[in-house]
């Protein structure tokens, strides 16, 4: 499948999608936007890889939302373009796999929204992050009120998105935005390594553990012990429960084969 603004590449189980709009800083339209979920809807319904990483062409990751379509729209307009930005987050924080993203540039605004819908975060040195959306008038509306305080506390995330404050790629570390940091010219080297580390680990496990994970930031403790407790069961009757034990017991590598 052709993408306008996305670029996918498919290699041992690894999907590598970029986003491809450099003259507009990789900013969101519904075009890009589009492109962009069709692309991740295929992966996962196609099931082309078992993780994913995201990046953007350029010296950009996503500069936010176009501002320039956006102050041609009426209130309607706006519900629905948000919810269509808003769709395509939610669908990437459950898909299946894992997805990285790496942080080539600037991720402002929905940039920094669509890279918190991500699994892991890994950003070039160079990156910047910033919610500058009060300062147009509007608030975060791709779930960056919602993603941020979990990611970086409530004080903080209130600090960036009161102030519009732009955070360098040290501080997004230090606050827990970011997971990794590389050298720019290293940072699909790193975010390929990543990868291949969890690649390396069962794809079922991996699953369960992404969902247990996810379903812990939706509700209570009680509640998500008990899903805990169901994805367990689910990866322990597996067959790559029993390879992985085996190869542990006789010091070799394991090979996975569950989905």
């Amino acid at each position: 499948m052709e993408f306008q603004y996305v670029q996918l590449h498919i290699k041992q189980r690894l999907a590598i999608v970029t986003i491809n709009r450099p003259e507009a800083l990789n900013s969101l339209n519904q075009a890009v936007i589009e492109d962009i979920f069709h692309c991740m809807k295929k992966i996962e319904q196609d099931h082309l890889a078992d993780c994913v990483i995201l990046t953007g062409t350029g010296r950009s990751f996503v500069a936010g939302a176009d501002i320039s379509a956006m102050v041609k729209m009426e209130g309607y307009q706006g519900r629905k373009w948000t919810k269509a930005g808003m769709d395509l987050m939610n669908f990437i924080e459950n898909m299946s796999m894992p997805v990285i993203a790496a942080i080539n540039g600037f991720a402002l605004g929905g940039g920094c929204e669509l890279a918190m819908a991500c699994d892991i975060r890994i950003a070039s040195t160079t990156a910047k992050f910033s919610q500058p959306e009060t300062g147009l008038g509007l608030i975060p509306g791709y779930g960056g009120t919602q993603r941020l305080p979990r990611l970086v506390g409530k004080g903080m995330a209130k600090y960036m998105i009161f102030t519009n404050d732009m955070v360098d790629a040290e501080e997004a570390f230090r606050i827990g935005l970011v997971q990794v940091l590389a050298q720019p010219q290293h940072l699909m080297e790193t975010a390929i390594e990543v990868a291949r580390k969890i690649l390396s680990k069962s794809p079922l496990a991996t699953k369960m553990a992404k969902r247990a994970i996810n379903a812990s930031t939706n509700t209570d403790m009680v509640t998500g012990i008990d899903y805990e407790l169901e994805t367990y069961d689910i990866a322990f009757r597996s067959q790559d429960r029993l390879e992985g034990m085996k190869a542990f017991l006789e010091k070799r590598s394991a090979v996975f084969m569950d989905k």
